[in-house]
């Protein structure tokens, strides 16, 4: 769960940020093109490392459930900030953009870290130095 809060604090941190030299109009347009992309991968992230603790069997089929929510999700998200014109376009989608990449980007070397340990909270270096002298 630590990866939880790495995103949270990192996201939240960077925004705050960058949102100072920002003009106050883009402002709004920076934070919640932040808040779907870090909501998608704290929930996603919570959910694959509660199965992988569980049953590791299980995790494609999760992550497959997840990708078909998080396309509805973002197909909708996008299209109330975007389509009520309450937001000016560019800078959201830029700031989600840049979000929704370096979010999952933390996600996937999270999800890489966490199988390669064999097990939840696992010392990767343990399994790949084992793998090594076996061979």
């Amino acid at each position: 769960m630590k990866l939880v809060w790495w995103m949270l604090s990192g996201a939240i941190l960077t925004t705050l940020i960058l949102t100072i030299p920002l003009k106050p109009d883009f402002r709004l347009e920076l934070w919640i093109g932040m808040a779907g992309p870090l909501f998608s991968a704290v929930v996603s992230w919570m959910a694959m490392h509660r199965q992988y603790g569980r049953s590791p069997e299980g995790m494609t089929a999760l992550m497959i459930k997840a990708f078909a929510a998080k396309m509805i999700f973002f197909a909708g998200y996008i299209a109330v900030f975007v389509i009520s014109g309450r937001l000016e376009p560019i800078p959201f989608v830029v700031s989600f953009v840049c979000y929704f990449l370096a979010l999952h980007g933390v996600e996937a070397f999270g999800l890489r870290r966490l199988q390669s340990c064999g097990r939840p909270g696992g010392d990767p270096g343990t399994i790949k130095g084992q793998a090594r002298k076996n061979q």
